[in-house]
């Protein structure tokens, strides 16, 4: 199955085909200059994009002065090649090049042009092709970025912000002219923002909409509510059916702060927090300070493939602190194994504690 990401990069490709061509049939006027520059902008995946469509359009074209690989020859080559399946070319041309070094890539790309009718539109195309600049709307192209289960993720932004997902994470990015947006649909995220005073960044999650203040901020969805940790500098926190940036509703929190929005009732009061220990999943760690062996079974349950189950009833008040890698289940089953009084028992799909 293509992932949602591989999808994006796919359109960004096409995207970046149609400006190359618009670009080479001739200068562009002003307008479409600015656009062009725009989309070039949106995020270093777009100008890696445009870079490899010119690489290869262009020994396409030297490929055409030789004799072996000229026009006429791969025309007759094709018309030769009696019942042979029309397939795209582009793709499996982009599939070579990416996967051969420089100096072995141009003979199987053009055996393959031969085996293709498409071919004759690939090699002529910057030449007949009308003009037709590529559409540019008002606002960019939403990108989603995902994890699975035990996944994270970091990605940088077209405007050199970076966002980390945590386990079983979703979101969607917009940029456009006047503000960036994220949307959160599920999981956590933590934000470290580039400040542009003339584009504010929002975050929308659940029932709460955060407004950076120039920060480095951690936001996570739970069951009834949004949690906020801020890290570094400020946020103004409010309900995600708020009208105006810093309304009334909105509390303003600071470094080592958190705060809770539950869906109807607004913000609570922030409270202070350690931000490093909260955002310990940066480094695939999570960290407890004498807190209930159920709450850190839930949180170990975000990231292991076998789960806890708590058998006992009255294990799960029992509290325990630590330090633990989300990566190593071994160790955290050898530290449920040394307290007292506590039987672990490990089957091929749970733990069982009693």
């Amino acid at each position: 199955m293509i992932s949602n990401e591989e999808k994006v990069r796919a359109a960004i490709a096409d995207q970046a085909g149609e400006w190359f061509v618009t670009n080479d049939e001739g200068p562009l006027d002003a307008q479409a200059s600015e656009a062009m520059v725009a989309w070039l902008k949106t995020s270093p995946v777009h100008i890696e994009e445009f870079l490899g469509v010119a690489t290869i359009a262009r020994d396409l074209k030297e490929a055409r002065t030789e004799s072996e690989y000229s026009l006429e020859a791969i025309l007759e080559r094709a018309r030769a090649e009696d019942g042979t399946t029309v397939q795209p070319l582009w793709p499996r041309v982009i599939e070579i090049v990416r996967g051969t070094t420089s100096g072995r890539w141009l003979p199987a790309a053009v055996a393959m042009a031969a085996c293709a009718v498409l071919s004759v539109g690939l090699l002529l195309m910057w030449n007949v092709r009308p003009f037709q600049p590529p559409s540019v709307p008002d606002a960019i192209t939403a990108l989603h970025f995902e994890t699975r289960h035990g996944e994270q993720l970091t990605r940088r932004l077209a405007d050199n912000s970076v966002v980390h997902l945590n386990t079983d994470s979703a979101v969607t990015v917009r940029y456009g002219k006047t503000e960036r947006l994220v949307m959160i649909r599920s999981g956590e995220a933590e934000f470290e923002i580039a400040h542009e005073p003339d584009r504010a960044f929002r975050v929308i999650a659940g029932s709460a909409e955060v407004v950076d203040l120039g920060t480095k901020f951690d936001v996570r969805l739970e069951n009834d509510a949004t949690v906020v940790t801020v890290v570094e500098g400020r946020v103004a926190v409010g309900a995600s059916n708020s009208r105006q940036n810093h309304s009334p509703q909105s509390v303003q929190l600071s470094a080592d702060q958190q705060i809770r929005v539950t869906a109807g009732e607004g913000p609570s009061a922030p409270v202070a927090v350690d931000a490093q220990r909260a955002t310990a999943w940066l480094h695939r760690q999570i960290a407890f300070d004498h807190e209930p062996l159920e709450q850190v079974a839930a949180e170990y349950n975000r990231y292991s493939s076998k789960p806890i189950e708590i058998a006992t009833p009255a294990l799960r008040d029992l509290r325990i602190s630590g330090v633990f890698a989300t990566d190593d289940p071994e160790a955290f089953i050898a530290f449920l194994r040394s307290l007292k009084g506590v039987r672990v028992e490990v089957t091929e799909t749970r733990i069982r504690v009693s």
